[in-house]
This record gives structure tokens, C-alpha cells and sequence, in this order.
């Protein structure tokens, strides 16, 4: 019995089940090849307002962007808090209730690292500008560059950090007393620092994450202030591009102006969209 046109028919059919099956596995190889955006931005905004027994309104913004590039790896990062509350105090022996700005803070900062021969490791420089008007200071920058790098690497987790030498300027606001005389001039000052820097993320899953920043200034100079500041946030995808976002930041200042607080805290929860 001849089996010649039996055999060229299963042979055909495993050409054409062949080429079948490689398109969608050659599609998905290519997927999987392909490079991550070399643009990257996430934008926040957070709206709280309250009425009824107590009045205030409160908005929270973030843009934290990342650009990728051949030898350049370059970090954005602007923030922005306004806060207003109704406010009761006496004047004159009279209680009087009005309106008043509670907090009111500008961030931002700018970091660029020149990639060296691993797949992390990098030269960087940093620059940042800080602007409360409720801490004491008029303002406060830093300027740093050094070496970045990752220093762990898991399944689910990483942990990046950057360390170098640098400079912080700051100048204290002006102080006046109730009858609006100056008690106190602006003062300015300049600081060598050494700033550390690290960023640590876990996936609890892919529409899930944890993560830690941590950054400190830390002052040189005997008497000089030292800055820190840290940021835990839980964020969950609600889908591929909005998610939701609780974050804890506190910051540490440890010299300040009279009457002022050394450490600040600020609880958010905010919407994150993904561009």
C-alpha cells in the first residue's frame, strides 16, 4: 500500500500548523524584546475639602518623571501642598473666625546620572529647591553630585541609593513682632553636605507595590542644619494607567528658626495617573 500521499498531506499540515503557531509566538518574542518607555511620568492629585463645623480645603500635586536615555539616566521630580483652614481667633477681646492659609509648600529637584559599564551603577548630579512658607525658611537648595548605584536586586523588590558630596543654601524668613516691627533679619547660609540618597520598591503583586524614599543633607559644618526627608506610599492599580496612592512623608530639619517645629508630617492619599 503506497502511504506517499498520506505522508505529503501530515506534512503539509505540520508547515501550515507550524507557521500558524509562529506568528503569535514571534509576536509575543518581539513584545518581550521590546526596550521600556524611555519616558515615564507619574502625575498626583489629591482634593480634600471639608464644610459643615469646620471649613478647609486642602490640594496636593506631584509630577515625578523619568527619562531614559543611551548614557543619560535623568530623574524630575516637582511637588506642590495648599492648604487653607478656618481659623478662630481673638482680636480686640472679640472671637473672629476667618479664613487663612495653614501650609503652603513648592518642591523640586532634578537628578542626572551618567550611566557607567554596569547596568545600574552611574555618576550622578543632584539639584533640589524647597519653598514652606510655614517652616522659618525663605528657602532651602542643595546642590550634590556623586555615585549612584543599586545595591539589591530581587524577584519583586530593588533597592537604589546615590551618596556624594555637595552644598545646601538656605535663608530664614523675616521676623516681626505683633506691632509688625522686625525683630529678626533674613539670614542666609551656606553648608557642605554629604547627601545619601535611597529608593526601595516591593511588588506585593502587579497591581500592587510598596515604596520607600529616603534622602538627608546631612551637614558638615558643626551648627549647620541637617535635612531629611522620607516617604512610605502603598499604591494600588486601579488600571493600566490610574491608580490610588497613600503615602506617609515626614521631614526633618535640626536647626530652626524660633518657634518652629524640627520635624514636619504630612498624610495623603491621592490619585496617580500614568503617562
Amino acid at each position: 500500500m503506497n502511504n506517499k500521499p498520506l505522508e505529503k498531506k501530515t506534512m503539509k499540515k505540520l508547515a501550515i500548523a507550524s507557521l500558524l503557531a509562529a506568528g503569535p509566538l514571534g509576536a509575543m518574542t518581539a513584545a518581550a524584546q521590546e526596550p521600556s518607555k524611555p519616558f515615564a511620568a507619574d502625575a498626583e492629585l489629591g482634593v480634600l475639602l471639608t464644610s459643615g463645623n469646620t471649613e478647609s480645603t486642602a490640594l496636593k500635586t506631584k509630577l515625578d518623571a523619568k527619562h531614559d536615555m543611551a548614557r543619560w539616566r535623568n530623574h524630575y521630580v516637582l511637588e506642590a501642598l495648599y492648604k487653607k483652614d478656618e481659623v478662630k481667633f481673638e482680636q480686640d477681646g472679640v472671637e473672629v473666625e476667618e479664613s487663612q492659609v495653614t501650609a503652603e509648600k513648592y518642591f523640586a529637584s532634578a537628578q542626572a546620572d551618567y550611566k557607567l559599564d554596569s547596568k545600574q551603577s552611574a555618576l550622578f548630579i543632584f539639584g533640589s529647591y524647597d519653598e514652606d512658607k510655614f517652616s522659618g525658611y525663605d528657602f532651602q537648595a542643595s546642590v550634590a553630585a556623586g555615585y549612584s548605584d543599586r545595591l539589591y536586586e530581587g524577584d519583586r523588590s530593588f533597592l537604589d541609593y546615590s551618596v556624594g558630596p555637595g552644598m545646601s543654601f538656605s535663608r530664614t524668613d523675616e521676623v516681626f513682632d505683633e506691632n509688625g516691627v522686625m525683630v529678626t533679619d533674613n539670614l542666609s547660609e551656606e553648608s557642605a553636605i554629604l547627601r545619601l540618597a535611597a529608593n526601595y520598591q516591593y511588588d506585593f503583586s502587579e497591581n500592587a507595590k510598596f515604596t520607600q524614599t529616603f534622602s538627608s543633607d546631612v551637614a558638615l559644618e558643626s551648627g549647620a542644619n541637617s535635612r531629611t526627608k522620607a516617604e512610605s506610599a502603598v499604591t494600588a492599580n486601579l488600571n493600566q494607567s490610574m491608580a490610588i496612592k497613600a503615602s506617609f512623608t515626614i521631614t526633618h530639619n535640626s536647626e530652626i528658626p524660633e518657634d518652629r517645629t524640627s520635624t514636619d508630617s504630612q498624610t495623603a492619599l491621592t490619585l496617580v495617573y500614568s503617562f
